[in-house]
């Protein structure tokens, strides 16, 4: 999953950062609002936390502005505003949720989630399964058979974007555009690395192959290719 975050307060933007990529997500940052809203109109996100208050733009007309360029990206809004004043007028302008500073990573985390979820239309919220391999997205144990499988941050944020896509073929640059974050050079071969490994994993030891290669087009989980 890729994440952008607005944020001016250095500390904040570390320690939110640092989560989520320990959860496997691909964040990229923005200390000022004018910065944000270029990001968040070029690039894909699966959603976006954006601060109040922020330099150059602030937040609230950082979400307008998005809606009217009909960029639907889940948005969670963090202020130290926490009025019911505040909170209306945020949810108004086009956020999708909510949440009011100081705050605790893990409910941030929990929401922002469940704001990717309800924007993917997942009809099972917390797993996903294909064929005998299962991803449990609350405790982010992966299983094939009922055995475990240890993954990576990077790992497994790469196999969740294969489930949520399984059966539909995807590209290098749609799996760059979801896994990695703006930063990435797109002349590496860290996406066929990755793949690599991670197929190992998932697939070594089994008569079936999940993970396919769709040569010159991309990346596929399948069964029964």
């Amino acid at each position: 999953m890729r994440l952008l975050l607005v944020e001016d307060d250095d500390k904040i933007a570390s320690f939110v950062q640092k989560g989520f990529k320990a959860e496997g997500f691909a964040v990229d940052h923005a200390n000022d609002g004018m910065a944000g809203l270029d990001l968040a109109l070029s690039e894909p996100y699966d959603a976006a936390v954006v601060d109040v208050m922020l330099p150059k733009l602030d937040g609230l007309s950082l979400i307008g502005r998005m809606r009217r360029e009909k960029v639907m990206t889940p948005v969670i809004i963090l202020s130290a505003k926490g009025a019911i004043d505040d909170r209306v007028k945020g949810l108004q302008i086009g956020g999708d949720d909510y949440l009011s500073k100081p705050f605790a990573f893990s409910e941030l985390l929990a929401r922002v989630q469940a704001l990717i979820r309800r924007a993917s239309g997942t009809k099972e919220p917390t797993r996903l399964s294909y064929g005998d391999l299962t991803v449990d997205m609350l405790t982010r144990e992966v299983r094939r058979e009922g055995n475990k499988i240890d993954l990576q941050p990077l790992e497994y944020s790469l196999l969740e974007y294969l489930m949520r896509n399984a059966g539909r073929v995807v590209s290098k640059t749609m799996i760059m555009e979801h896994v990695w974050d703006y930063h990435f050079d797109p002349q590496t071969n860290v996406v066929e690395a990755r793949i690599c490994r991670l197929r190992d994993k998932v697939d070594k030891g089994f008569d079936e192959k999940m993970i396919h290669t769709v040569r010159g087009v991309g990346y596929v989980l399948r069964q029964n290719d």
